[in-house]
């Protein structure tokens, strides 16, 4: 009988084990960029990105490149973030910046915007 009672609760015990780790997908989700937007012009070097948070992101990808990642001179920066801000110094230049969310499971896809800092 004590057999049986312990293999009841280790297979209860699994299986409850088994909710607790299961990963949301969030690979089909977004991640909104709030700045700096898609084709702006900047007049400082100093720049914050922000972006809002992700529902089940555990932590953010963002990456710099110069003047793209098509035809990247540069990757600037490539950084794991629990927060949804980065700030950073950068040099007159035209950039492209992308950002995604993840999980221990799953990643979206790079929201990508370029920008340009002037003189």
């Amino acid at each position: 009988m004590r057999k049986l009672l312990f293999y009841v609760f280790t297979l209860i015990g699994l299986v409850s084990c088994e909710e607790l780790i299961e990963v949301a997908d969030i690979s089909n989700k977004t991640v909104t960029v709030l700045a700096p937007k898609n084709e702006i012009i900047l007049q400082s070097g100093a720049i914050v990105f922000t972006w809002d948070g992700l529902e089940d992101a555990e932590s953010y990808r963002l990456q710099i490149a110069t003047p793209s990642f098509e035809s990247a001179q540069q990757i600037v920066k490539d950084t794991t973030l629990t927060t949804t801000s980065f700030s950073t110094t950068l040099s007159f230049k035209n950039y492209q910046w992308r950002i995604r969310a993840e999980n221990s499971g799953y990643q979206t896809n790079y929201t990508i915007n370029s920008f340009s800092i002037e003189e």
